[in-house]
């Protein structure tokens, strides 16, 4: 598929067409649906460009051979969805204490367990943020299109070689599996970020130590620079420590490298805010209703505002108080049981009135049941 005709594109695949562009050059994975189109995409596409692609056993062996190949230099994903992304969750700690870039796709179906293998769901919103064991800070985007998928899995990778940590794309099934027309921009025209090189001499390098904005150059495995990659708490060389001040230090680190840097990360779409009484927020699939019916609402003569949460993880705190500083009601819409509404609760004014709308039985909402909760925050 050539870049800058217009052509009709699934959500997966354009994930798997982002992550080519972003230099992704190796991908594990084991079948899994509704994410399978990615793993075949790559399948198909990553050999032509002397990339690799391989299927592994199961999902913990995936996101093993994900890390090691980031660590030996190649950007590298894998995709699943519920299931497959509980059990990656120990090894995807363990990234995040190594600080190996990698993306994970997670394209969310019913659950728990097997769940509505075919459904969509948004019920994988808070893993991502305390799905691991430990302290440590998620980065997680979702997409609401299939152009966002492209351009959000590009800001993936992004993310994850800046910053030297996991990222995740929490896809649903229905972005997953929607066809829509899309034209995909030339080579150079969309940032594309690699990690940063050691220069200093390899006896001077620390894989680990302190730098300004707490990301470390990363050497590609094997080419002098000795540096140790462990799951243990470690000092500035990556040897195994307990002492109370490197500890703290390191898990430090992994928090202040994300937080301090959260204008950077964290990215929100806004629509209608100016004078809304009545905002609608939301994030992946849910968005593409809430935005219909905010337009709907306003040629009603209704004051409402829409905001998409593109950034889930870290939550963008400063852009939502900001936005939501005038709002008399808040309607969080969302196809779980209520994951972000109380990230919502904690930051909003106290004359702002938070509400619910919540769907969970594999199905995606109508712009009815948005109107109808419209009304009644109304009476």
């Amino acid at each position: 598929m050539p870049p800058g005709k217009r052509q009709l594109v699934m959500g997966n695949m354009a994930c798997m067409r982002g992550a080519i562009y972003a230099g992704m050059r190796f991908y594990a994975g084991y079948p899994i649906t509704p994410s399978t189109e990615i793993a075949e995409g790559c399948a198909r596409e990553l050999p032509k460009l002397g990339g690799r692609f391989i299927q592994m056993e199961d999902e913990i062996a995936s996101i093993s051979a994900v890390i090691g190949a980031a660590v030996a230099g190649s950007k590298a994903m894998t995709a699943t969805s519920g299931p497959g992304y509980s059990l990656m969750q120990e090894n995807i700690g363990y990234a995040y204490m190594i600080e190996a870039p990698c993306v994970v796709v997670n394209v969310q179906r019913g659950g728990p367990s097997t769940g509505l293998p075919t459904k969509v769901s948004q019920s994988d919103t808070m893993q991502v943020r305390w799905g691991t064991h430990g302290d440590y800070t998620a980065i997680a985007v979702a997409p609401s299109t299939v152009e966002d998928t492209f351009t959000e899995t590009i800001r993936a990778f992004n993310l994850a070689e800046r910053f030297r940590t996991p990222v995740t794309i929490l896809l649903d099934e229905v972005i997953g599996h929607m066809q829509e027309m899309v034209s995909f921009p030339e080579p150079g025209e969309c940032e594309v970020v690699d990690r940063t090189r050691p220069t200093c001499v390899p006896s001077a390098y620390m894989a680990y130590g302190p730098t300004k904005n707490c990301v470390n150059p990363m050497p590609v495995y094997g080419q002098g620079y000795r540096w140790y990659a462990t799951g243990l708490t470690h000092d500035g060389y990556g040897f195994p420590t307990d002492k109370p001040d490197e500890v703290v230090g390191k898990l430090d680190k992994l928090r202040n490298k994300i937080e301090h840097y959260e204008s950077e990360i964290c990215k929100v779409r806004a629509e209608y805010m100016d004078d809304a009484e009545i905002v609608l927020v939301s994030y992946g699939s849910v968005s593409r209703t809430a935005l219909q019916v905010a337009k709907l609402a306003r040629g009603a003569g209704v004051k409402v505002g829409f905001i998409q949460l593109q950034t889930v993880w870290p939550f963008p705190l400063k852009q939502l108080r900001e936005l939501l500083g005038n709002a008399k009601h808040v309607i969080v819409a969302e196809l779980n049981m209520g994951q972000i509404v109380g990230e919502v609760e904690r930051i909003v004014q106290s004359g702002t009135r938070v509400h619910s709308l919540l769907r969970y039985d594999g199905d995606i909402f109508t712009p009815m049941q948005f109107l109808a909760k419209i009304e009644e925050v109304r009476k």
